[in-house]
Parts: C-alpha cells; structure tokens; sequence
C-alpha cells in the first residue's frame, strides 16, 4: 500500500492528483491523510473529489472517503486503465485542467484511444489554463511520445464554472521518451490568446493584448496575440495566455481576470512573467517544470531540463515520485538550476 501524509511539502492538491495518478498505474492501493492541510479549505473541493472518482472510473476501482471536505481517503485501483470516451462535470468553477492532468498519465497507457469531455472552469488563479496546456505542456508531451490535443468547447470561468474542454489522447506505442532541454536558445516570436466573454463592450481582450504586447516589443520581442470575443460562456469572465516559439524551449505565461483587476494590470502581469522566465536562461517555465516531472519519472532514460528557479509545487513533486516510484529506480537530483530526473521506464 501507498501511503501519503497530505501535509507534506506544500500540503497542497497536487500530492493528492499524483498520487492518485501513480497509485492507478501501479495497480497499488493508496492511503492519504491530511489532504490539502495547507490550504485555507483544507481537504477535498469538488475538483479533487472529482479527479478522484476519474481515476475510479478508469481503473474500475474503489474509494472510500471521497466527499467534498474529507482530509482522508482510502482509493483501491483496478488491474488495468480502461480506455473510452469519459464525461464528467466538476459542478462548480474548478478546474477541468487540473482534472485533465491528472488522468491523461493514465489515458498514455490504455489499450486504445481515449477522450475525456470535461465540464467546469477552464480559466483561473492557480491552474494552467486551457490554452496554455495546449500550447505549452501538450507540445512538451509530444516531444516525450505522448499524442494528446484539447479543443475548447466553451470558455468557462472561476466563479461559475459552465466551460468545456475535450482532451483526446493516444496511448504511447511503448514507454515515455525522456526529454532533453539543456540550452534555451532564443525565443523566435512570442504568441498568444486574449480572451474575454460578455466583455467586449469595454475592449478587454484587446486592452489586455495591447498591454502586453507593448512591454515584450520593448524587450525586442515580436509579438502575435490574437484577440478574441466570446458570448458563449454563461458568465462574464477573461484570460491572457502566451507562449513562446521556439523549438529548445517550452516558455509560457497565463493569467485569468478577476473582478478588480485591471485588463491592462493582466497583461503586464503576463508579460513579465514570461520575461523573468526567460532572463534566467531556463528551458521550461516555473509551472511546465513541476507539471513535467511525473512523466520524466514514468519515462524511460534520463530527463534533463533547466528551471527558472524552486517553486513549492516542484519541491512536493519531486518528493512525491521518489516517494512512490524510488523503490522501482526513480531518482532526481538538482544542481543549481539543472534538474535530472531518472525514469523507471513504465509499460502497460
């Protein structure tokens, strides 16, 4: 059995995904406590419950605790991932990105395709947004062997959630491929979205492009952000994603809008993200970093990639996959800004 304290290291959500992710892939019940101990709402939300009773789904497996506010969980996986077409809705603003990162480990290895349709937020604070899994972590993932693409079907925000995107993926022919990205190189142009629904009367998404656009071209960057009105969503709500081009580095930035901030206040908020990012000579962003680190520990050989610089969410994952998968030849070590990560070659 595969036992987690949720408190440790940043006590946050993401112990709970990757644990339910591994503890799925090894066949291997899990025992968690604590959950989300950190947080102002300690233990389940509806997102966590939800990414919970996915991983059940797919496994054919078993739970015990999984309500909304439980700080503990008994989860029991079946043998083998079911592949197929899966339908689950959050119920409130949380977030279907975060529910899609957590199954997709699993989708890598089923028998055959898989799709998952997802209803919730797909834009807010503390979760990559729809676009940049897209645009960012999707084409990191194809570089690793994974084949998975997302189309948004709905934009949808924090307060109400109401969005749906579909994640289609393909399992990987054998293992993981590790990744290698020890040079950074120059970023050729820097792209993006900006979006806003029910807002175009006072010009958000272009307020927000102008914004950041301005502040990278005095960088000396060229750069492309499309600006986009939606009146689809069932609330109003906006995003700003970007993401740099360039075929040695996997670099981006998102931010959602929130009521009180400014969309000029978002666009610079973006911009210099990415800047800093970039400044350090990194070859992943801060949130790629910690997102890449359980497929470089299921993969097979030696993933190597610099990061701009410790965040907690990559200090608790690292953790995590030695914790789990360490007794199987996981292994990582970090020198200055240079993370190795060592895979346990997974297959079906």
């Amino acid at each position: 059995m595969i036992k987690v304290d949720g408190s440790t290291k940043s006590g946050s959500g993401t112990l709970l995904r990757h644990a339910l992710t591994l503890a799925s892939l090894l066949g291997e019940e899990l025992h968690m406590w604590n959950i989300r101990a950190h947080r102002e709402k300690p233990g389940l939300r509806r997102q966590h419950r939800q990414a919970v009773l996915a991983c059940r789904d797919m496994c054919r497996g078993a739970v015990e605790g999984a309500e909304v506010g439980s700080v503990e969980i008994k989860y029991r996986p079946g043998k083998e991932v079911e592949s197929g077409c899966y339908k689950w809705d959050i119920g409130s603003g949380g977030s279907t990105t975060m529910l899609a990162m957590t199954v997709l480990p699993l989708a890598c290895f089923a028998h055959k395709a898989t799709s998952f349709h997802i209803s919730g937020g797909l834009f807010q604070d503390f979760a990559p947004s729809a676009y940049y899994m897209k645009q960012v972590l999707f084409p990191a993932l194809r570089r690793m062997g994974i084949s998975v693409d997302l189309n948004i079907k709905r934009p949808g925000y924090a307060e109400r959630g109401g969005g749906i995107i579909e994640v289609d993926v393909v399992p990987v022919a054998d293992k993981i491929r590790a990744l290698q990205l020890l040079a950074q190189g120059e970023p050729k142009q820097i792209k993006g979205v900006a979006l806003s629904s029910h807002l175009k009367h006072i010009e958000v998404s272009r307020r927000m492009a102008e914004a950041c656009e301005s502040l990278l071209g005095k960088r000396g960057y060229a750069t492309r952000i499309e600006v986009v009105y939606d009146d689809t969503a069932i609330h109003e709500g906006a995003a700003l994603a970007i993401w740099a081009e360039s075929g040695n580095c996997f670099l981006g930035s998102d931010r959602a809008g929130k009521r009180g901030r400014r969309a000029e206040g978002i666009g610079d908020y973006v911009a210099t993200s990415l800047l800093r990012d970039i400044k350090t000579g990194a070859t992943v962003d801060r949130h790629l970093a910690d997102q890449l680190i359980i497929y470089a520990a299921l993969a097979e050989g030696i993933t190597e990639y610099i990061i701009p610089d410790m965040t907690e969410h990559i200090d608790a994952n690292l953790w995590l996959v030695e914790h789990i998968l360490g007794k199987l030849g996981a292994k990582t070590e970090l020198m200055g800004n240079h993370l190795k990560i060592w895979g346990i070659g997974y297959c079906r």
